[in-house]
């Protein structure tokens, strides 16, 4: 009879270990989420030595003003941000939103708000992505849920729209709202 050895065996056992564990991570619990390290901590400062020329200017105070407020992280060469902007616009009308530019040119930026309206309180420029790393965010847009004292209470990566902005985002803005 045939020796197997133990070296013919190990590749497929571990193939089959990690098809296993992969398996099983596809259903775990909250695999969609992309959890923020700030959750239930003061949000970082926002970096205010740039701001936006021609836009009202962040102030540290807008982050803890009492009342729920949104932080946009964005840029004007990100299709993703194009699309959410009405969706900005719309909610800029009953929500305080700060505006944080990242990776782009004061120029573009500029002309973008200017072109399709601006929804925010004020705007960050953020050419180095300084700010940006402190927030943890990973890739534009990405908005931050802020209850009246500044702590984050939410991370939503990815536009404001459609059916992942009403279940995921909506529900805990409302909640943030009390509502």
């Amino acid at each position: 009879m045939a020796k197997i050895s133990p070296l013919m065996i190990a590749p497929p056992a571990i193939f089959l270990s990690l098809a296993t564990l992969f398996y099983l991570g596809m259903f775990r619990e909250g695999k969609d989420e992309l959890e923020s390290v700030f959750v239930g901590k003061a949000a970082p400062p926002i970096e205010t030595a740039a701001n936006l020329p021609g836009f009202d200017p962040v102030v540290q105070s807008d982050l803890a003003n009492g009342n729920v407020t949104l932080v946009n992280f964005w840029a004007s060469w990100c299709p993703p941000c194009r699309a959410e902007h009405p969706k900005l616009l719309e909610l800029a009308e009953t929500h305080t939103i700060i505006g944080v530019n990242f990776k782009d040119t004061a120029r573009a930026a500029s002309s973008y708000l200017t072109d399709d309206g601006n929804p925010f309180k004020g705007v960050a420029f953020d050419p180095q992505g300084r700010t940006a790393i402190d927030w943890g965010v990973t890739a534009p847009p990405e908005t931050f849920i802020l209850d009246g004292d500044g702590t984050v209470l939410y991370r939503f990566a990815g536009p404001l729209i459609g059916s992942d902005y009403e279940q995921r985002f909506l529900p805990e803005l409302n909640k943030a709202l009390g509502k």
